[in-house]
């Protein structure tokens, strides 16, 4: 029995990814809460809350997750504290953890002046803006249909800052409102031409 159970802790131990856990609590904002996995492959979520059981699931470039790791291993993958304890306004709690099997680190801070620790803070954000983007859009879609076109607006705006990650995975969506003609035609010549721009390229650094 017990070398069953080894085996067993083995083997996970062997499947296991190194992962990293971005988690942002700011109380009143909207949402209060995200949560943001992205694994070495590029395999990443995002989640508003602990609570939430339906994540947005997208693929990141594999250049763009080892990047996320490379600044991790500058961190010391979070083995060190990263809080300025500058006397700052409230920014919100972040947490960055870091997975790989058994072994797991985590740092929280309001305001960090690491250099490294506020880059990676960014690759967060973008990921958190870009996926509250697609929710908009598929909410929208659904239920107020005359307000597709503001929410394509809003992504536009978006990839034209270089703020908008792994914009392929708006293609469905995007495919669905150019083709569907009870969408306003603006809307539809929107979709389609944002479309056009995210099948030339991935996210822009």
């Amino acid at each position: 029995m017990k070398l069953a159970l080894s085996l067993c802790v083995l083997f996970s131990t062997l499947q296991a990814t190194p992962r990293l856990v971005y988690s942002k609590y700011f109380k009143g904002s909207k949402p209060e809460s995200v949560i943001v996995t992205v694994e070495l492959s590029g395999v990443a979520s995002y989640r508003e809350g602990t609570e939430d059981d339906n994540p947005l699931h997208f693929q990141l470039a594999e250049s763009e997750a080892h990047e996320m790791f490379e600044l991790a291993g500058k961190l010391e993958h979070f083995q060190r504290p990263l809080e300025s304890g500058l006397k700052v306004a409230n920014m919100g709690k972040k947490t960055f953890r870091f997975e790989d099997g058994s072994d797991s680190h985590e740092a929280s801070f309001n305001y960090s002046v690491d250099p490294d620790a506020k880059t990676l803070a960014d690759w967060f954000e973008r990921i958190s803006e870009t996926e509250q983007e697609f929710i908009e859009l598929d909410t929208t879609m659904h239920f107020e249909k005359l307000g597709v076109d503001r929410a394509l607006a809003l992504i536009r705006i978006t990839y034209d800052r270089k703020r908008l990650v792994a914009p392929q995975q708006f293609l469905l969506l995007l495919d669905r409102v150019s083709k569907n003609e009870s969408f306003l035609h603006i809307a539809r010549s929107h979709a389609a031409s944002l479309a056009e721009s995210f099948r030339g390229g991935q996210s822009q650094p």
